[in-house]
């Protein structure tokens, strides 16, 4: 079985709705499911910690994790252009595994949510390749063969899917961010089945 991994954080649960029809994207390919985790919160107060494991939502991701994939859906909240603290924290804790090549040939992509239209979604989405081909990974955009991303009056650019949540965060994910969510799991799972040599 193909295995994607799909990493997200999310404060306000739009990234996390995002990472789950990525993930039903990636298991509507034959051969192929997604492996959901998540980041913990960090905080300035270096005192302040989260539970080892987190009360609801999918599990915290371990380097295991980075190991185990054929593959890598990444998304964050756009924060000024950038991803998250929290997610940035988990990739500068994985130099061990930059230095062994841990996922070095292996296809991974990008998702963002962002409260304004225009709100730097993607440049987060840009800046969120920079650590991961820094690993040596093959990056999966979404080619404009997905009709959504010529009609979409929300979310989506050929660097990934993104949402528009809203200055409120309370925007429901539209029909094409849906569209091209699903798009791009389906999409990074028929990569990474042809560079395991296997066959959708």
């Amino acid at each position: 079985m193909t295995e994607i991994l799909v990493l997200y954080y999310s404060s306000h649960g739009a990234t996390r709705q995002m990472a789950a029809l990525i993930a039903r994207g990636i298991e509507s390919v034959p051969g192929c499911q997604a492996r959901l985790r998540t980041v913990p919160r960090i905080s300035t107060v270096c005192e302040a910690v989260e539970a080892d494991v987190p009360t609801a939502g999918a599990p915290y991701v371990s380097l295991d994790d980075l190991l185990e994939c054929d593959g890598l859906a990444l998304g964050s909240p756009t924060r000024f252009g950038n991803m998250a603290a929290p997610m940035k924290y988990f990739w500068d804790s994985t130099i061990a595994d930059w230095l062994k090549g841990t996922l070095i040939g292996k296809p991974a992509s990008v998702f963002t949510s962002t409260g304004s239209l225009h709100g730097g979604n993607e440049a987060t989405l840009l800046t969120m390749m920079l650590p991961l081909l820094h690993h040596g990974m093959l990056i999966v955009g979404l080619p404009y063969s997905e009709s959504a991303l010529m009609s979409t009056t929300s979310g989506g650019t050929p660097y990934g899917a993104s949402h528009w949540a809203g200055s409120e965060s309370n925007q429901p994910i539209s029909a094409a961010e849906r569209t091209l969510c699903l798009a791009q799991g389906r999409r990074l799972a028929e990569v990474a089945l042809k560079l395991s040599g296997a066959t959708a």
